[in-house]
């Protein structure tokens, strides 16, 4: 069965861990299994990107604070949250803090894998979006300030006459910085540029 990807269950109930043990290696997941948030925590650093599954209520540190300390870190691993019988309220608590979703014990098999392949494909995809948005910020980052003006002006829907008129430099030496421009943000076309600015914040939607 291939790897779907990493989840590390946290739950004080060592049968309860068993049981999602089986539950997710059965599902083709890889399984880690902790007994306290802090046991957690302390590994996080080492552990490779995947999806938590966390009871609410434990003792010592339980799930709301877990999800605080890892909000708090920026932390990219989506948290789904195992609540008991009437917990809606700490549930509700979860969601704001950042879980991706919840379900109470007891639960269908397929409910909670459903849940977490969601959240597993979610997560990667907003990673892979933000690393998008960096590299692009990186890419601004190389271009002058001159240059920059002429690409403020691009965007803005400016030829290169108006540009040129603007910060009184000529048509021809504008056609140069736009060049540069295209170069450093890697854009093959003008359409290009204003979809890569907007990406970067720097026009409105």
């Amino acid at each position: 069965m291939p790897d779907k990807g990493k989840v590390y269950v946290i739950d004080d109930d060592e049968a309860m861990r068993d049981s999602l043990s089986f539950l997710l290696d059965s599902a083709g997941f890889n399984v880690t299994l902790f007994e306290s948030a802090v046991n957690f925590l302390d590994a996080l650093p080492g552990l490779d990107f995947g999806c938590v599954v966390s009871y609410v209520r434990m003792p010592g540190l339980d799930g709301i604070e877990l999800l605080k300390r890892m909000k708090l870190g920026h932390s990219a691993f989506p948290i789904v949250i195992m609540t008991g019988h009437g917990d809606i309220p700490l549930a509700v608590e979860a969601l704001k803090l950042g879980a991706v979703d919840f379900l109470e014990k007891p639960f269908e098999d397929d409910r909670l894998i459903g849940m977490i392949e969601a959240a597993i494909r979610q997560a990667e995809t907003a990673a892979r979006s933000e690393a998008i948005t960096h590299d692009i910020a990186a890419r601004i980052a190389t271009i002058s300030p001159r240059e920059r003006q002429v690409m403020d002006g691009l965007i803005a829907g400016l030829s290169n006459k108006l540009i040129a008129r603007e910060y009184d430099i000529s048509p021809r030496t504008i056609e140069v910085y736009r060049a540069n421009v295209m170069t450093k943000m890697q854009a093959n076309s003008l359409s290009e540029l204003v979809r890569l600015a907007m990406r970067a914040g720097l026009l409105g939607d």
